[in-house]
């Protein structure tokens, strides 16, 4: 029998659920005179009453599952919604110019938003997005299409959706989202990397899936070989639950190298760490076994909040992970908003080409407000673990030296203050524009150490959008120019004697991985879920034989002539 759909296996495992189309409604409607400005009225209390119930179910929600500091960002949406002003001219609109309550709703919202974003109090301006977001609530009732919200789901499901920002990913509860299936998307797009890090089974690219699953219906997802089957039969249903006793068979037999070091069969130790998008994820790194995160995304802490977090609310963060993490060490990334990562209460300016444009370390350098902030929490942060600190980005030595100077201004502040930073923190880079790659012998000058990303790396160097499935053909990682960047990149480091990770999705690649530790690479940096098969398979691998395999593999043409090298090794 053949599946129903074939996809892109983007998260390894084999997941069982009711199907939950994650898809915003159509929201559209035309300006219509009334005759009945009472029931109009009527109609327009009712839908507030049901936003108004929803957003308190949503509210208790986010305070079970992150507690009370979180489910305050709905506070100000209540409020909104029981604002006796904007009440009262919604209903002034409807009586005077006999109009339906959806376009009266939507001009007077329209009529405060704008003042509101006009205003130069920070606060206020907030307040603008708040009123857009219960706006869309209230019209989505008024048009009997309630909205899809994630943290009302209480029964074991896979979410289908044409495509997933990272947000719907992070508010996701993986007691009840058992999986993830799209439309569109690759095995390099945040919503993946995030899946993975959840352990989330995840199959992208199906095309078709948001057009061919209806709501309810049965589905498994399997995740290793990028496989639907809707209704299925109960033959496949206990084909599939063999196979995912197999799998956790397999897992169980890794856990055994849980607190095992990770050295190669000729005793060639490298480090093997996570990479973390929430604290949420701590107790999931620490039960795989990783020795350390070597990347902390922290854009996902300003993503989950309905404004930019205070210092002080960064601080805790900082301070719970390196904690948990009990002196193993931490490489936290400074925000990386830009390119598919956006902040719905930050209005950034459209770009023609925003993966080229201002993102990153290049967004934190204009915004110095921000970029201090989360750069003092982190500091005064220090002192409760082993914190590196790592700047993205970086396409030229004078921008790592304006924000590490901007880093050492806010290190003598708080020494200046009495608050107690950690002396010698190690501030390294990413090495993912390939100007920088070449240049690799003059930033390891001044860096601490490199973190090679690999999903900007190669789609820069092949000037192809990594999440456009119709030149997703040249996201190639084996390929030799990518391998001989790589090995300039380690090879300038270590003549400085400083080391070198990866936190691109191919440090977590089995068939990379042989190719990576023969290059030299000291640490890898992977999802959560992917290292202990990586740990189970460097210690079957002799480095000195890697190295052999690398410098052939670097002499090849094209990335299929390394794959069938290393698949014949």
């Amino acid at each position: 029998m053949r599946p129903s759909l074939i996809g892109i296996a983007a998260s390894n495992g084999i997941a069982f659920g009711k199907a939950y189309k994650l898809i915003t409604p159509d929201l559209t409607f035309k300006k219509v005179t009334i005759k009945n400005s009472d029931e109009e009225i009527n109609k327009f209390h009712s839908a507030l009453l049901q936003a108004h119930k929803e957003l308190k179910r949503i509210r208790q929600k986010m305070a079970d599952k992150q507690g009370d500091e979180y489910a305050a960002i709905f506070d100000a949406q209540l409020l909104v919604l029981q604002d006796p002003e904007f009440i009262s001219l919604v209903e002034e609109k409807i009586n005077k110019e006999k109009i339906n309550a959806e376009s009266a709703l939507h001009d007077i919202s329209e009529k405060y938003i704008n003042e509101l974003r006009q205003l130069h109090n920070e606060y206020m301006r907030e307040r603008a997005i708040d009123i857009k977001d219960v706006t869309t609530r209230i019209l989505a009732h008024l048009l009997h299409q309630p909205l899809p919200h994630l943290e009302l789901i209480t029964e074991e499901t896979i979410i289908i959706a044409n495509d997933l920002t990272p947000s719907d990913v992070a508010q996701m509860n993986s007691q009840h989202v058992k999986g993830i299936v799209t439309s569109i998307g690759g095995r390099t797009s945040h919503v993946s990397i995030m899946a993975r890090s959840m352990e989330l089974p995840a199959v992208v690219g199906t095309e078709t899936a948001a057009r061919t699953i209806e709501n309810g219906d049965d589905i498994i997802v399997d995740g290793n070989n990028g496989i639907i089957w809707i209704n299925p039969t109960s033959r496949i249903q206990k084909i599939y639950k063999q196979r995912q006793q197999d799998f956790q068979a397999e897992k169980l037999a890794w856990s055994l190298l849980k607190n095992k070091p990770t050295i190669t069969r000729d005793q060639h130790q490298v480090a093997l760490v996570a990479n973390i998008s929430s604290s949420d994820e701590i107790e999931n790194v620490l039960a795989n076994g990783a020795e350390g995160i070597g990347l902390y995304r922290t854009e996902y802490l300003f993503m989950e909040k309905s404004t930019f977090p205070t210092e002080e609310e960064q601080f805790e963060v900082y301070k719970t992970v390196l904690k948990r993490m009990n002196d193993k060490p931490v490489v936290v990334r400074t925000l990386d908003i830009g390119g598919d990562k956006q902040l719905p209460y930050w209005n950034l300016p459209k770009e023609m080409n925003p993966f080229l444009g201002v993102r990153a370390i290049r967004l934190s350098l204009q915004e110095m407000d921000i970029f201090r902030t989360q750069l003092r929490a982190l500091l005064r942060a220090s002192s409760f673990g082993n914190l590196k600190i790592m700047f993205p980005m970086i396409a030229v030595i004078d921008e790592f030296l304006q924000a590490k100077q901007v880093l050492l201004e806010e290190k003598q502040k708080l020494h200046d203050q009495g608050i107690r930073v950690e002396k010698n923190i190690e501030i390294g880079i990413m090495v993912e524009i390939p100007a920088t790659a070449l240049l690799a012998n003059q930033f390891a000058k001044e860096v601490d150490f490199f973190s090679i990303g690999t999903n900007d790396l190669i789609q820069y160097m092949f000037a192809a959008d990594r999440l456009n499935e119709h030149v997703s053909y040249l996201y190639q990682p084996y390929h030799p120019a990518i391998l001989r960047l790589i090995k300039l990149i380690i090879d300038a480091a270590h003549d400085e004697g400083k080391w070198v990770g990866m936190c691109g999705e191919m440090a977590g690649d089995p068939n990379a991985i042989p190719l990576l530790l023969g290059l030299g690479l000291d640490e890898f940096s992977m999802g959560a879920s992917s290292i202990l098969p990586a740990r189970n398979h460097l210690k079957k691998l002799s480095k000195q034989d890697m190295e052999k395999l690398a410098q052939k593999a670097l002499s090849l043409r094209t990335a299929n002539d390394v794959l069938k090298l290393v698949h014949e090794h």
